[in-house]
């Protein structure tokens, strides 16, 4: 009880500390919501997204979920979505995995997780479609990693399909979708995949061999 109870006193500070700073700061953030990123991660409380990426409070509209899945039938996912595109106007969204990542640790042994197992049906079929390249990875830390970085790819490419982001690229609107890692060893984001804003530059993506994912594809120009 002391430690949830520890949570409003960290929060009346926090609330205390932005009046002293910014006495403006919490009547411009109550009067609209206007966030630049949609930025769709994994479950793991070691990774709190504004954070790492040096932004403020409404500048990031973050969702989680195991293993930073785009299932074309998860109607919560693509509820956020569509009111980020179609609502708040999102100029990016941005996937991001994680080294490390529970969920697809889970995907990469045997089945025996419940409901977890349906829901990590992708990633598995990632693991078995790119076996042989995995198999040629040193060990299995490495070829776990490796499968963080596919199933990032997958999703972008998942998300990039979906009838919300065709309906605005149809229309010539934004976002501009990016896949990326964190690596908790430093602190770091990795682009993966970036600029995906029409159909052009999917279909382009989609022809590169899937190992020049990472060394090819962020090397791209990407437009503010």
């Amino acid at each position: 009880m002391e430690q949830f109870l520890h949570l409003f006193e960290n929060n009346r500070k926090w609330a205390e500390s932005m009046r002293a700073t910014d006495p403006g700061y919490f009547d411009r953030r109550s009067a609209r919501q206007q966030p630049h990123f949609l930025f769709i991660g994994g479950h793991d409380s070691r990774i709190p997204s504004e954070s790492i990426t040096g932004t403020l409070p409404g500048e990031v509209l973050m969702h989680r979920n195991i293993a930073n899945q785009v299932h074309p039938n998860d109607f919560n996912t693509l509820s956020v979505i569509e009111y980020a595109v179609e609502v708040l106007d999102v100029k990016h969204i941005a996937i991001s995995g994680h080294y490390g990542c529970g969920g697809v640790h889970a995907a990469m042994g045997a089945m025996g997780h419940g409901v977890m197992d349906h829901w990590l049906h992708v990633v598995r079929e990632l693991r078995l479609r790119h076996a042989e390249e995995l198999a040629a990875l040193p060990d299995e830390q490495s070829r776990e990693d490796r499968l963080v970085e596919l199933n990032v790819v997958k999703q972008v490419f998942q998300l990039a399909r979906t009838p919300i982001i065709q309906r605005a690229w149809s229309r010539g609107k934004r976002p501009i979708i990016h896949g990326m890692v964190y690596d908790s060893h430093d602190g770091l984001l990795r682009p993966l995949i970036s600029g995906l804003m029409d159909t052009e530059t999917v279909t382009k993506a989609q022809k590169l061999p899937v190992r020049s994912y990472v060394s090819e594809i962020h090397h791209e120009t990407v437009p503010a």
